[in-house]
């Protein structure tokens, strides 16, 4: 789908996604949860802030859908040009109560570079750094440094990718609390995943 949407066509096409995104989770989040709805960006292709921000709060307003639920992710696959410019978007993004994420944070341009300019609410580890950290120190000592920074920042940690009890029992014990991957569940169009046995288990060993 994605290589027959042209350049031209690519705005549009993002925005139509983010509403359908928003009218999906509306109905499909339970009332009282503490679910959030990742929506992934290209800071190089954000022109100005308030501009793009409009259709998704016209559409959080008429699904009734929280602002604090929605989480904006920018991933470092795309190399941040212009440091302010980022700012400013996120800036604008949390001024509307919007949490802010690095998605694949570890495995692209930026790296650490990029808390010194700016600093989210969420780093989400990214799997090539998870993948394989309980049979490898160095993995452990890089997780443990991001672990150590993020604290003293006051951001959050999410490792990405986890597919073995292992992964996540190194991951835990490293102090990280927040977890996604195929162990705890599978992705399921137009519906939540179930809760499988893996999850339920993250779920005690957490709480």
């Amino acid at each position: 789908m994605l290589s027959q949407v042209s350049a031209e066509q690519r705005y549009r096409f993002d925005q139509a996604c983010r509403v359908k995104a928003i009218e999906l989770a509306s109905r499909l989040f339970p009332s009282d949860g503490d679910l959030k709805l990742s929506i992934n960006f290209m800071p190089n292709a954000v022109y100005e802030p308030a501009a793009c921000l409009r259709a998704t709060l016209t559409a959080a307003n008429r699904f009734g859908f929280p602002k604090s639920a929605i989480m904006f992710e920018f991933t470092e696959d795309e190399e941040v040009s212009d440091p302010m410019h980022l700012t400013r978007i996120i800036t604008e993004y949390r001024k509307h109560g919007f949490v802010t994420a690095i998605d694949d944070f570890g495995a692209g341009h930026a790296g650490l570079g990029l808390l010194v300019e700016f600093q989210p609410d969420l780093i989400k580890i990214d799997m090539k750094i998870v993948r394989g950290i309980d049979t490898s120190r160095a993995r452990q000592a890089v997780v443990a440094g991001i672990v150590g920074i993020a604290r003293s920042l006051d951001i959050t940690v999410l490792a990405e990718g986890i597919e073995t009890e292992e992964e996540f029992l190194i991951l835990k014990a490293a102090g990280i609390r927040l977890f996604q991957g195929y162990w705890f569940a599978r992705p399921a169009f137009e519906a939540l995943p179930s809760i499988g046995t893996a999850s339920v288990l993250a779920l005690r060993l957490t709480a």
